[in-house]
């Protein structure tokens, strides 16, 4: 990439982290992800099952030695479920661009856990650092293709040679949310090229799961079995075992 390419980039870089710093500290304060909420808690106890599956699926468990980093960790949920299911919190780590959040994951996670203040286009890690790297929500959220396409490279290159990406988010647009732009099966593949990609549709309509799930669970639970209704990709990422090399060779 030559040097006015690279300092554009660079630009992108900064420019989307700035925004997403400004709308989240817009976001502040949403009551309808509390524990207490029955539609909140009907997503996120649908995502662990499907979770657990895909990792029983291709032999990831247990976790116990595995190197976890996952970038835009937030307030540390998905670190701490790592954790519950048997990862080794020395060997896990968490980064965020947005400090307030990153005080709250430092309140309620295991200290072993490592958790810094990182952009994921540049983390500063080592090349094949991790076995497994997880991204939950995070794509959705940058709107440049070109970052989007560096955050990529950077997961593929400190995921070590083996190892594995969990993606999950959004592949259905949020007609009223300007601030995300949903990600299909063929950009994902762009963005892992040549990778074994196992995708399933995941999370009932959340408009849907925090009407229902207050007066009919057992209703949620029907519609989650229909994949049309579902507006996330959950989905395991192995890269080529070539391409740690060919990072090595452009981030060289």
């Amino acid at each position: 990439m030559s040097g006015p390419a690279v300092q554009d980039l660079d630009r992108a870089i900064t420019a989307d982290a700035e925004r997403v710093r400004t709308v989240y500290a817009a976001r502040r304060g949403g009551h309808r992800y509390g524990w207490d909420q029955p539609g909140h808690l009907f997503i996120m106890q649908e995502l662990e099952r499907r979770l657990l599956r895909m990792f029983g699926r291709h032999g990831i468990l247990p976790l116990g030695g595995r190197r976890v980093l996952e970038i835009g960790c937030g307030s540390g949920h998905f670190l701490r479920e790592l954790v519950k299911w048997g990862a080794d919190p020395a060997r896990v780590v968490g980064i965020d661009l947005l400090e307030d959040r990153l005080a709250e994951a430092r309140r309620m996670t295991p200290p072993p856990v490592r958790l810094e203040a990182a952009n994921a286009a540049e983390t500063g890690f080592a090349d094949g650092s991790f076995d497994l790297v997880l991204q939950m929500t995070v794509f959705t959220s940058i709107l440049s293709a070109d970052v989007r396409q560096r955050v990529a490279a950077e997961m593929r290159r400190v995921l070590a040679p083996g190892g594995s990406v969990v993606w999950y988010d959004f592949r259905i647009k949020n007609p009223r949310n300007s601030d995300v732009r949903a990600v299909g099966r063929a950009e994902i593949r762009k963005l892992f090229p040549g990778a074994t990609i196992d995708f399933e549709a995941a999370t009932l309509a959340p408009p849907l799961a925090r009407r229902l799930a207050p007066r009919a669970w057992w209703l949620c639970e029907s519609l989650d079995l229909l994949p049309f209704l579902r507006t996330h990709y959950l989905a395991l990422i192995r890269p080529p075992a070539g391409d740690h090399a060919v990072q090595e060779a452009v981030h060289g």
